[in-house]
C-alpha cells in the first residue's frame, strides 16, 4: 500500500519539529544527551532521503515493507519519549510525589536514547543493504511522491459517455453562466465559471455537456486543455494555442507563446475550459490569463476543481456551481448502462431484475457516477449469480492499483499538506455512513498531537477548525443532510483513509480478526457501541501492544453496558493510550488504575452513571479534553484539578448536583472551553479564579451565583474577547435560605460579570434583583443577538433593550412581578428601537396587564422587521398588542384569557396561533395572507370572517363554543367574490364546537381535501360542495343525520365515522 507510506512521511515531519532546538532543551545536557538526539535528526533525514524509493519497492520487496513497518514503530516510540521528558519538566512535577511507578522508572532517559539511536542504526544498516535510493524530490520533503504513478491521463472534449444521467439542471445552471452577459465588472472582458465537486462526482462530464452544447457555438474561440496537478504555465498557454489553432506550436518560451495566444483571442469572445485545476498560486494564475484579457466582452472561462479554495482563488463566489451526488435512480442508470449495455444480460433474469441488486448498487455507490460507472463495469464480466453477490456484499472496494478509482482518489491525497495527511489518516477510524461532527473530529486530531503544538494555545483549536475545513472544501469531507452541523465522508474516501492509515487503525466492525494485519502495529481502534458490549468483543485486543485510540462510536443515544474485564485488564494494559472514550455506558466509578495512563489526552466519560471523578485523574497531568457532559449524579470533581494545567476543553453541562469548582481552577491558564463555573459557599475556587483564564471562548455558563460573599473589584469577563454566548445564574429565589445576608446583593453581582463587547449571546436566570446594571441593553453590545431573562423574580422593569442594534431574538420569561412593558424598553431617543428583532417571546408573567406600544408619531418605527411573536400564559394582560407590525408572519398567543387579539396591522401574517383568549377582532382590510390559522378556546367567538381568511390552508377550530356557523352569511353582503374567499383551504379541523350547526351553502369548499370533524353535537347537516375530499372523519356527532343528498364524492379515498348513530345506520 504504498500510498499510506506518505502518511509515514508526513509523521517524520513531525519528528523533525520535535528536534527543534527549543525542545531539545528539555533534556538534560548531561551524559551527551542533546548530542545523541541531533544525531537523530541526521540519521532521520538519511532514511528521508530514501522514504520514496522504499514505497515504490515495498510492494515486489517484502523485506522493505517490514523496514518500513519498522520505521513507523520507531517514529512513535520517539514521540512517546518527548512526551515523557515534557511531563518530568513540569513546574509541578516535583508536587505530584504520587506519580504512578512505572512513569518514575522511564525517567532513565539515558538507555531509552541509546536504544532508539541503536534502532536507527539498524535502519540505516538495512537501508543500505535493501539498496534503497536516495531521491532528488525527497530533499526537504516529506515522502514526496513521484508525480508520474500519480499523473491523471488526459481528459478529451468529446464525449466518452454514451448517455449522461441526472444532469439535466446543472447543465442549465452553468449553460445560464456561460451565456449570461454581466457587465457588472468592466475591468475584464472575461469571467470565471468553477464546477467543483468530490472525486469523481461527474465534473469534467458536466463541462463536456455544456462545451459540446449548441447553445455555445456562437463563441469564436473554444479550448479544452486537461491541467491536473500540474500547473506548468508554458504547457497549459501552450496547449490553450493548439486547441484554439489546431495546429502544433513549436515555440519553447512563454513570451512568443502568450503573444501569439493574445493575438488569437484579440476581439473575439472565447470559451475555455481549464479541467482539473489543483493550484492555487495566485500568482501563477495572473500570469496564466494576461493573454485573455484582449479577448471581446462575454467571454467565459470553465474551470472543474476538487476545492472550493481553488475556485474562489480564480473567479467570484456567485460564479461557482457546487456539483452534488446522484440521486439513487440516476446512479442506478448509471451503473445498469455499463452493466448491462446492449448486449443481453449473461446473468440470471431473476438478478437482472432484482430489488436486491438495485439496493446493493445504491448502498455501494452512494450517489458517485464514477463508482456506480466502476461497478457496472466489473460485474458485466461475472457470469454468475454468486460472483455478482460476492461484489455486492463486499464491504470494501478495491483499491488495487490497476482499478480506475484509486488513480483518482490518489490524486486528491496526494494533494494534502503533511499535515491534513496525518489527519486525514486518522479518520479511518470512523465507520462508513457515520455522520460526525466538526468539534468532535478537532477535539481527536488535538489529542492525538494531529495538530503541532505551540506556545499559543488560543490558536490550537482555531488551527485544528481550519484543517477541517480546508478537508471540507477539498470534498474530502461532505455535509450530511440535515441541518448541515453534521459531516460524513464517502464509502470510497473512507476506504481511502483505511488504506492509508494501514496496519495503525482497526475497527472492530470490520471483522478484524479475519483480516491479514499485524495487530502488534495497532495504534488507533473504534467499534460501534451496542447495548451489551461483552468480553468476546474486546479479545482481539489481546494481541494490541501499543494501542493509542480507545474510541467506541455512538450511533444512538441511550445507556449502553460494558464488560468490567475493559476497565481492570484491556485498559491497564495500554498504558500509552492518548483517547479513551466510555461514553454512555452504565459505569458507576472511574477506577483509580486510570493513574498509569500518564500519555491520556482525551477522556470522555459523558452520559455515565459516574458520582464523583477520582483523585487519580488529576494526576494525568498531559490531559487537554476532559468530557463529563450529562453525568446528571455527578457530585464532585477531584481536588487536584490544579495539576492538569494542559487542559483546553472541559465539559460539565448537564449536571446539577456540582456545588463547587475545585480550588486552583485559576491554574488552568490553558483552558478554552469551559462549559460551567459553579460558584461555591465559602468553599472552592471562586468568581475571581476565572480572571486567570484568559483564553476562554465559545460558552460559558456560570451558576449559583447567590454564593458570591466577596464584591467584584476587578473585570471578569470583560477581558475575554472570544466568549461568545454567556449564562448567569443564580438560584431560585424560593430554593434559597433568605436569612444569610452576608452575600453580595445580585445587581452588585451582575454588574461586575459584564462581559466583552463581541458578546453574542446572553441569558440571565433567575435574578434576584428588581432591576438591572446599566450594561445590559447597552448599545455597545453591537453582537449580541439572542437575549433571555428568565425568572427574574424580584423584577419590575425592563432594561432599554430596543437600543441593542442587532438584537434577532428577545425572551422575556417568568417575571412574576412585571406590570407593565413601557417606553424604556425602547430606549431613550432612539428612532428605530428593535430595528433587527425578528422573534419576540413573552412568557409567564403573571401580573403583566399593560404593554405600551410607544405613540405613533411618525418619527418613530417600532419593530420593523419582527416576524414572530409569542404572548404566553399572560393571563392578566388586556391592552392592546403593537398595532403596526408591518414584517410579522407568525403569532402566537395562548393562555391569554382577557386578551382581545387584533388582527390589524399584520399585512403579512401568515400563521396564526390564538389559543384561550377573549375575542379576536379582525378589520375587512388586514390580514388576507394567513395560511395556517388554529383557532382555540375563544371565548367570544360567534362567526368567522372569511374575508380574513381568503388564503388559508389549514384551519383548526377548537373548543368555541359560542360558534354556530361557517362561514356567516353577513360575510357575503361585504364580498362581491365570496364564492373564492376560501378557495385555498385544503384541511379543516373542528373539534368541541357545541353549538356548531352547520357549514352554510355559502362555504364554498371545492377544494378541501382532508376534513375532520369530533364533538359537535349540534351539528346537523355537511356541505354540499365538496368535490375533491379525500379524507373525511367524523365523530361524536350525534345530530348529524346524513352525508350530503349528492353523496360522497368520488374522491374520497378514506372514510371514519365514529360515535355518530345515524350515519352509522346510513353507512350500512
Amino acid at each position: 500500500m504504498p500510498v499510506g507510506e506518505v502518511f509515514l512521511g508526513a509523521f517524520l515531519d513531525v519528528l523533525f519539529n520535535r528536534l527543534a532546538p527549543d525542545n531539545l532543551c528539555l533534556f538534560p545536557s548531561e551524559d551527551g544527551i542533546r548530542v545523541e538526539l541531533k544525531k537523530w535528526e541526521k540519521k532521520l533525514m538519511m532514511i528521508q532521503a530514501v522514504l520514496e524509493d522504499a514505497e515504490e519497492k515495498q510492494l515486489s520487496n517484502r523485506a522493505v515493507k517490514i523496514w518500513l513497518d519498522d520505521l513507523r514503530a520507531l517514529a512513535y516510540d520517539v514521540e512517546d519519549i518527548f512526551d515523557e521528558q515534557q511531563l518530568t519538566t513540569r513546574p509541578s512535577f516535583s508536587i505530584l510525589h504520587n506519580l504512578p511507578s512505572n512513569l518514575v522508572s522511564q525517567i532513565n532517559l539515558g538507555s531509552k536514547i541509546k536504544e532508539v539511536t541503536s534502532r536507527l542504526e539498524e535502519l540505516c544498516d538495512r537501508r543500505n543493504v535493501l539498496e534503497l535510493e536516495k531521491t532528488s524530490s525527497a530533499v526537504g520533503r516529506a515522502a514526496s511522491v513521484s508525480t508520474v504513478s500519480w499523473q491523471r491521463p488526459p481528459t478529451p472534449c468529446l464525449a466518452t459517455e454514451p448517455a449522461v444521467y441526472g444532469r439535466d439542471g446543472d447543465k442549465a445552471k452553468v449553460l445560464d453562466m456561460v451565456l449570461s452577459h454581466d457587465t457588472s465588472n468592466d475591468d475584464v472582458n472575461f469571467r470565471v465559471i468553477s464546477i467543483v465537486g468530490m472525486a469523481g462526482v461527474g465534473k469534467t462530464t458536466l463541462a463536456r455537456l455544456v462545451y459540446n452544447d449548441l447553445a455555445v457555438e456562437d463563441f469564436n474561440s473554444r479550448a479544452w486543455v486537461c491541467v491536473s496537478d500540474d500547473f506548468d504555465i508554458l504547457r497549459i498557454s501552450k496547449a490553450i494555442l493548439e486547441s484554439i489553432t489546431l495546429s502544433s506550436c513549436d515555440f519553447k518560451d512563454l513570451n512568443p507563446v502568450q503573444v501569439k495566444l493574445k493575438q488569437e483571442v484579440a476581439g473575439r469572445k472565447f470559451l475555455i475550459v481549464l479541467d482539473d485545476v489543483w493550484s492555487k498560486d495566485y500568482g501563477l494564475w495572473e500570469v496564466l490569463k494576461s493573454p485573455f484579457m484582449a479577448g471581446a466582452p462575454g467571454s467565459k472561462i470553465i474551470v472543474t476543481t476538487r476545492d472550493e479554495n481553488v475556485a474562489l482563488m480564480l473567479g467570484c463566489p456567485g460564479e461557482c456551481h457546487n456539483l452534488e451526488l446522484l440521486s439513487d435512480k440516476d446512479c442506478w442508470s448509471v451503473f445498469k448502462k455499463h452493466a448491462f449495455a446492449s448486449r443481453e444480460f449473461v446473468a440470471s433474469p431473476r438478478l437482472c431484475n432484482s430489488k436486491f441488486v438495485r439496493r446493493k448498487v445504491v448502498e455501494k455507490c452512494k450517489g458517485l457516477p464514477l463508482a456506480a460507472r466502476t461497478l457496472g463495469g466489473l460485474l458485466r464480466c461475472k457470469q454468475r449469480d454468486a460472483e455478482w453477490q460476492d461484489v455486492l456484499n463486499s464491504n470494501k472496494w478495491d483499491l488495487s492499483d490497476d482499478s480506475e478509482i484509486p488513480a483518482v482518489l490518489k490524486l486528491s491525497y496526494h494533494h494534502l499538506p503533511s499535515h491534513l495527511k496525518r489527519c486525514f489518516a486518522y479518520c479511518a477510524i470512523f465507520p462508513k455512513d457515520y455522520e460526525f461532527e466538526e468539534k468532535e473530529v478537532v477535539l481527536l486530531w488535538i489529542a492525538e498531537g494531529l495538530i503541532p503544538q505551540s506556545t499559543d494555545y488560543k490558536q490550537l483549536e482555531d488551527a485544528g477548525v481550519g484543517y477541517f475545513r480546508d478537508l471540507l472544501s477539498r470534498s474530502i469531507f461532505q455535509q450530511a443532510n440535515g441541518d448541515g452541523s453534521k459531516f460524513i465522508m464517502h464509502d470510497l474516501i473512507n476506504d481511502l483513509a483505511q488504506w492509508v492509515s494501514g496496519e495503525t487503525s482497526f475497527r472492530l466492525e470490520d471483522g478484524a480478526n479475519n483480516r491479514s494485519q499485524r495487530f502488534e502495529r495497532a495504534l488507533h481502534s473504534s467499534f460501534i457501541s451496542r447495548d451489551f458490549d461483552g468480553k468476546s468483543k474486546f479479545e482481539v485486543f489481546n494481541k494490541v501492544e501499543h494501542l493509542r485510540t480507545f474510541l467506541p462510536i455512538i450511533l444512538h443515544e441511550g445507556t449502553r453496558y460494558i464488560t468490567n474485564f475493559v476497565l481492570s485488564e484491556v485498559l491497564s494494559k495500554f498504558k500509552k493510550l492518548r483517547v479513551l472514550s466510555l461514553r454512555n455506558y452504565y459505569i458507576t466509578e472511574v477506577p483509580n488504575s486510570i493513574r498509569l495512563l500518564t500519555h491520556l489526552r482525551y477522556l470522555n466519560f459523558s452520559g455515565t452513571r459516574i458520582c464523583d471523578i477520582p483523585e487519580s485523574v488529576g494526576f494525568l497531568c498531559h490531559l487537554q479534553i476532559l468530557l463529563l457532559k450529562d453525568c446528571h449524579r455527578l457530585k464532585k470533581l477531584p481536588t487536584n484539578v490544579e495539576n492538569l494545567i494542559d487542559l483546553l476543553y472541559f465539559d460539565i453541562s448537564g449536571q446539577n448536583l456540582i456545588t463547587e469548582m475545585p480550588v486552583g481552577m485559576n491554574k488552568l491558564k490553558c483552558l478554552r472551553t469551559l462549559s460551567n463555573f459553579v460558584v461555591g459557599l465559602n468553599t472552592g475556587s471562586g468568581l475571581e479564579d476565572l480572571k486567570s483564564l484568559k483564553f476562554l471562548r465559545g460558552k460559558l455558563c456560570i451558576s449559583k451565583l447567590r454564593n458570591v460573599v466577596q464584591d467584584i473589584r476587578e473585570p471578569i469577563l470583560s477581558v475575554k474577547e472570544d466568549l461568545e454566548v454567556l449564562q448567569l445564574e443564580w438560584e431560585s429565589l424560593y430554593l434559597h435560605d433568605s436569612s444569610e445576608c452576608s452575600r453580595v446583593p445580585d445587581i452588585n453581582v451582575l454588574d461586575g460579570l459584564r462581559p466583552h463587547g463581541n458578546l453574542k449571546e446572553l441569558s440571565i436566570i433567575f435574578y434576584g434583583g428588581t432591576n438591572f446594571p446599566s450594561w445590559v441593553g447597552d448599545p455597545s453590545f453591537f453582537s449580541i443577538v439572542d437575549l433571555r431573562l428568565e425568572n427574574c423574580e424580584k423584577c419590575t422593569c425592563l432594561p432599554a433593550l430596543g437600543a441593542l442594534p442587532s438584537l434577532k431574538e428577545l425572551t422575556i420569561k417568568g417575571l412574576r412581578k412585571l406590570i407593565t412593558i413601557g417606553s424604556q424598553i425602547y430606549g431613550d431617543d432612539c428612532l428605530k428601537p428593535f430595528q433587527s428583532l425578528e422573534t419576540l417571546c413573552c412568557q409567564n408573567l403573571g401580573a403583566w396587564f399593560h404593554w405600551d406600544p410607544i405613540a405613533e408619531d411618525g418619527q418613530v418605527e417600532k419593530f420593523p422587521v419582527l416576524r414572530k411573536l409569542s404572548i404566553l400564559n399572560c393571563p392578566r394582560l388586556s391592552e392592546r398588542l403593537p398595532d403596526h407590525l408591518p414584517s410579522l408572519e407568525e403569532l402566537e398567543v395562548r393562555g391569554c384569557e382577557v386578551l382581545v387579539v387584533s388582527l390589524s396591522g399584520l399585512p403579512l401574517l401568515c400563521k396564526l396561533e390564538l389559543s384561550s383568549c377573549k375575542r379576536m377582532v379582525c378589520r375587512s382590510i388586514d390580514s388576507k395572507s394567513i395560511k395556517h390559522a388554529t383557532l382555540s378556546n375563544i371565548s367570544e367567538f360567534s362567526r368567522l370572517s372569511r374575508h380574513n381568511f381568503q388564503k388559508v390552508e389549514c384551519l383548526k377550530i377548537i373548543g368555541c363554543e359560542e360558534l354556530e356557523h361557517l362561514w356567516n352569511e353577513i360575510c357575503l353582503e361585504e364580498l362581491p367574490h365570496g364564492l373564492r374567499s376560501v378557495a385555498s383551504l385544503r384541511k379543516l379541523f373542528v373539534a368541541n364546537c357545541r353549538s356548531l350547526v352547520s357549514f352554510l351553502e355559502a362555504c364554498f369548499l371545492s377544494n378541501l381535501s382532508e376534513l375532520v370533524i369530533q364533538n359537535c353535537s349540534a351539528l346537523i347537516s355537511l356541505n354540499e360542495n365538496l368535490t375533491s375530499l379525500e379524507y373525511l372523519s367524523i365523530s361524536e356527532c350525534p345530530n348529524l343525520k346524513s352525508f350530503p343528498e349528492e353523496g360522497l364524492p368520488s374522491s374520497l379515498q378514506q372514510l371514519y365515522v365514529e360515535d355518530c348513530p345515524w350515519l352509522g345506520a346510513n353507512c350500512e
